[in-house]
């Protein structure tokens, strides 16, 4: 696997994580270029191969942020880099001492002022601009016209790309400098987030599980009893189970007696939606009615969002989003936290913020449903 660039800013970049799994699975990866070379030289210890000037860069600790490689990115599906990233700007300089093109000193007191100027501005006209800004001005034509003759000159990152694609195709890739150790990236953070990606066709749908299961624990009024059986199951799991019924766990632990604390509040496992049985099991009694609303409520976001720019679900009021699942579960405010445990939702705050995905769309349908249930009261 050749990683060499990736998005952030607007989205979780590439995760540490992600790459040991990968690595420990037995796959080679080696970065180059960009967020590839960066992770290569912070992951090197632990098996990751690096490739190109950059990765040395940082390895050597030439350079040492994120902000040497990032840049803006054309929006769509080409990506093409709108703009300098720092190394380019770094190669360029070095370059044009070589060529003569301008003096040592002069390209040292260019860095600053071309750093300074914010990534996504950072774009050829915003370079020419600052380098005549500085008296720069043989420099800034020189580099006009050698962009002229090739687009990609000084273009460090994609030179970069192009070797370590190369060494992949060849089969000259670098040895790994280190290994991983075994289960390194196996933590309930990477499993919550593999959750995440988690996703199947449902007809002509294709839904997060994620959002599945939180539907049915929010929304199943007999979901609890799913959640009981499921915590049975797991525990009997040969592994992280061990491979014993619930009620002989809870014996060991001195917790058979009266007074003694719920399973679902003693045993709370980390779920592996990628297991098929699991995901069986706690969607056992989802229905295409349930699905059909996910899509309806999710569509409803979107709305919301076209209308209201910057709206996100997260950002819901923690207190309206209580109140309505209060009123769902048909509880008060002190037996919150029993009852999301139950549904395996770890905590009533847990549970308020599952509720904000689907809030609107089930405000909606509620107020939808109101003059029907006027009419026939009448």
């Amino acid at each position: 696997m050749v990683i060499i660039d990736g998005l952030y800013h607007q989205t979780p970049a590439l995760r540490h994580k992600e790459i040991l799994a990968a690595m420990g699975r037995g796959v080679s990866v080696v970065g180059a270029a960009s967020i590839g070379a960066l992770r290569a030289a912070e992951l090197q210890p632990f098996g990751m191969a690096g490739v190109g000037a950059v990765f040395r860069a940082y390895v050597n600790g030439e350079i040492d942020g994120d902000d040497e490689v990032a840049v803006g990115q054309e929006p769509g599906g080409r990506q093409r880099a709108l703009t300098w990233p720092l190394v380019n700007l770094r190669h360029v300089l070095r370059i044009a001492r070589e060529e003569g093109a301008a003096d040592a000193r002069t390209c040292a007191g260019l860095l600053e002022p071309l750093r300074a100027v914010y990534y996504p501005q950072r774009s050829t006209a915003a370079v020419l601009a600052v380098l005549r800004r500085e008296g720069a001005t043989h420099l800034a034509d020189w580099l006009r016209d050698r962009r002229a003759d090739d687009p990609y000159f000084g273009d460090l990152k994609r030179l970069d790309a192009l070797e370590a694609i190369g060494a992949a195709v060849s089969g000259a890739l670098p040895p790994a400098p280190g290994r991983v150790p075994a289960g390194a990236w196996d933590t309930g953070y990477h499993r919550r987030w593999v959750n995440e990606t988690v996703a199947e066709d449902v007809g002509a749908l294709t839904l997060a599980t994620v959002d599945r299961l939180a539907y049915q624990q929010l929304f199943d009024s007999d979901f609890a009893t799913r959640w009981a059986a499921f915590l049975e199951h797991h525990s009997q799991r040969p592994g992280d189970g061990q491979g014993v019924p619930l009620a002989e766990r809870m014996a060991r632990l001195g917790g058979d007696g009266d007074g003694a604390p719920p399973v679902y509040a003693v045993f709370r496992p980390v779920l592996d939606l990628t297991d098929r049985q699991t995901v069986g099991l706690l969607l056992a009694g989802e229905t295409a009615a349930d699905r059909a609303t996910i899509v309806r409520y999710a569509a409803r976001n979107a709305e919301v969002a076209r209308t209201h720019p910057g709206f996100r679900p997260e950002a819901v009021v923690d207190a309206a989003a209580r109140r309505v699942l209060l009123q769902l579960w048909k509880a008060d405010a002190a037996q919150l936290d029993g009852e999301a445990l139950s549904r395996g939702l770890g905590s009533g705050q847990h549970a308020v913020e599952a509720l904000k995905t689907f809030l609107l769309g089930f405000l909606a349908d509620a107020r939808a449903a109101r003059p029907v249930e006027a009419a026939d009261a009448r």
